[in-house]
């Protein structure tokens, strides 16, 4: 690219990346700094987990596992989002959903000299093992592991069902891993171990007194990108019919509560479609007042038995003037 050519926003936004990876060496293999997370995920207002992710409601995350992929895109596209949704993935147990907050890490194909003041970085640190346990150790309830492994595949996984297992019993949650996994009937076995990959291979990383490395990690709860995904940590990770979408947390209720408006509004087409009260014609097209008007009364008649909280269903009738 030459100085009169300008730079478009997806290339900013690599570069800005990757000098948020790069920099600082001394701490490259270390937790984001409360500081730099904090600024980077400043429009979030609510809770924050201690090391600055931002912590999105349990309940909140409970709601979004019916959530749909296309509900989301809507919402995140209204607000200017276009980039929140990756698909091609190899998946375990495709009929169920992934969901919860990321918590993120970075590897690279594998440089001696990084990986040694990466390894003394760790050692001094307390960081026990191989660098690709490191990340998974600081996993907590409801976390999703996500993982950029730029697509490594002979001799690049690093996750099998050793720490498939560690990762489900420290999270309760599945990953998100743009690389190639290997001991998949072992993952399977996990039960509820939902997870997207890329790909499957029988091989495992290298990684060796010898000097043999295939990865080398370079970044802990740092900004990182699945395909054409920036993924910050405490991000709301929503996998299932074979994508995975990303939602920046301040836009997670806003997801939500669209989605259960939606939900509610099709419960009540479909039902009336199947009782022939109205047309197709008529429920697929905007309602007429007098469709809203009975759209209103049904929601009062089965409020303690809708698949939406009750206080939510309130705040609907609210803004209705019916």
């Amino acid at each position: 690219m030459n100085s009169s050519t300008p730079m478009n926003l997806h290339q900013l936004l690599l570069c800005l990346v990757g000098c948020l990876l790069l920099s600082n060496t001394a701490v490259i293999s270390q937790q984001i700094s409360n500081e730099e997370l904090l600024f980077l995920t400043r429009e979030w207002k609510g809770e924050r987990f201690d090391d600055g992710r931002p912590k999105v409601s349990d309940q909140l995350i409970e709601r979004m596992r019916l959530v749909t992929l296309e509900e989301a895109w809507a919402v995140l596209k209204g607000a200017n989002y276009t980039n929140q949704y990756e698909e091609g993935w190899v998946t375990i147990n495709p009929d169920s959903v992934l969901v919860g907050r990321a918590l993120t890490a970075t590897f690279m194909p594998g440089r001696p000299d990084v990986q040694r003041a990466i390894n003394e970085q760790g050692e001094k640190d307390g960081r026990i093992k191989s660098q690709n346990s490191w990340p998974i150790d600081m996993l907590v309830p409801g976390d999703v592991y996500v993982v950029n492994q730029f697509g490594a595949h002979e001799d690049g996984p690093t996750i099998g069902d050793n720490l498939g297992n560690s990762i489900y019993a420290k999270s309760g949650n599945g990953i998100v891993y743009n690389g190639a996994l290997r001991d998949v009937n072992g993952l399977k076995e996990i039960g509820s171990f939902t997870s997207f990959f890329r790909s499957y291979h029988p091989s495992h990383h290298l990684n060796n007194p010898e000097g043999q490395l295939n990865t080398t990690l370079v970044g802990i709860n740092k900004p990182t990108c699945i395909g054409k995904v920036m993924v910050l940590p405490g991000d709301v990770i929503l996998g299932r019919d074979g994508g995975v979408i990303v939602i920046p947390p301040q836009l997670a209720e806003k997801v939500v509560e669209t989605s259960e408006v939606v939900r509610l509004r099709d419960m009540f087409g479909h039902q009336r479609l199947r009782e022939q009260k109205y047309t197709a014609g008529q429920i697929d097209t905007r309602w007429s007042d007098g469709i809203e008007k009975d759209f209103s009364q049904w929601l009062n008649d089965h409020i303690d038995e809708l698949p939406v909280p009750k206080e939510q269903i309130q705040e609907l009738l609210k803004t209705r003037t019916w």
